[in-house]
């Protein structure tokens, strides 16, 4: 049992990263299965698995959102890096951060164990939660979770497939964010483009100086 409970109507920050800091994404394919399950697994109705799922959508020849009953989860925004993951959700069932971190996990963990003929845990241990408190809070670590592909020093991000930034910067129209809650708080997408850059800056400066002072 966690601690503090995860509430219907709050938002929350979700992360993990691979056991023993190990990368849980190898390839684009690995990326690509992760942001599908995220998509499928979201929904109340178990959907047991991504294979049977895809199944059932041939021989009922219709698209995903035909399939979906209510959601477990709003996904506001997301990034994965080589070997962690960022993500802001907002509860909007019982238990179903919990219900859908459980299937995303064990799924995608199942996928690269079998990609990689490997065994065992591939996540370090559950995943990690904390609860988003104010409307500050939201909007600075949306930036943080956009741009967290440049924070970390990766790279530049600006074409980062695998994070939710494409969506809050218009360059993908159907994605799998709810991004209202953040964009209607701004004039248009460009003012929340120059939040997200100063915001990322101070952000990656941050980290810069933190290593220097550890080493």
């Amino acid at each position: 049992m966690r601690k503090q409970p995860l509430v219907i109507g709050e938002y929350y920050h979700i992360y993990n990263r691979g056991v023993e800091k190990r990368d849980i994404f190898l390839s684009k394919k690995d990326y690509f299965r992760f942001l599908e399950s995220m998509g499928e697994f979201n929904s109340v109705k178990p959907i047991f698995s991504l294979y049977w799922h895809n199944q059932k959508k041939r021989r009922q020849n219709v698209g995903v959102r035909h399939l979906r009953t209510r959601k477990l989860v709003e996904i506001i925004c997301y990034c994965l890096n080589p070997n962690h993951f960022h993500l802001i959700l907002k509860q909007v069932t019982k238990n179903g951060i919990s219900e859908f971190m459980k299937r995303l996990g064990g799924g995608y963990t199942n996928y690269f164990n079998h990609r990689y003929k490997r065994s065992g845990v591939l996540f370090q241990g559950k995943f990690k939660s904390v609860h988003i408190d104010s409307n500050a809070q939201l909007l600075y670590l949306s930036a943080y979770i956009n741009r967290n592909y440049f924070v970390h020093g990766y790279g530049n991000d600006k074409n980062w497939m695998y994070s939710s930034f494409l969506d809050y910067t218009g360059k993908r129209s159907r994605g799998i964010c709810d991004t209202s809650i953040i964009l209607d708080q701004f004039k248009d997408k460009n003012e929340y483009q120059v939040f997200m850059r100063e915001n990322a800056l101070f952000m990656k400066d941050k980290k810069e100086d933190e290593k220097y002072l550890l080493e």
